[in-house]
């Protein structure tokens, strides 16, 4: 079994980041000068908390994805001709013959 991918988290935490950003300037620039810092940092969390969730189970279902089509690739082998296919190596149906 191969060892979980750290760099997977990378996306995650820079959308936890830009969500933060945005939801504290947005919330900053709709309030008056030098109120709502609290707000600011409360929106801030909760949209990196959101954007962290989202883009992480997004991250992690398509990780897992890949791993079972590698997987999948790795057990199956070489490719086999497709029935019917005599360009392909494949056996005629019996009414082409």
């Amino acid at each position: 079994m191969r060892a979980p991918n750290p760099w997977i988290a990378v996306p995650a935490l820079a959308a936890a980041i830009f969500g933060a950003v945005v939801g504290f300037q947005v919330t900053r620039i709709s309030c008056a000068p030098g109120t709502c810092v609290g707000a600011s940092l409360a929106v801030a969390a909760g949209a990196a908390a959101a954007a962290l969730l989202g883009v992480g189970t997004v991250v992690i279902l398509a990780a897992r994805s890949m791993a079972e089509w590698r997987r999948h690739q790795e057990s199956a082998g070489p490719p086999r001709p497709a029935d019917g296919d005599p360009a392909a190596g494949g056996a005629p149906h019996q009414n082409e013959a």
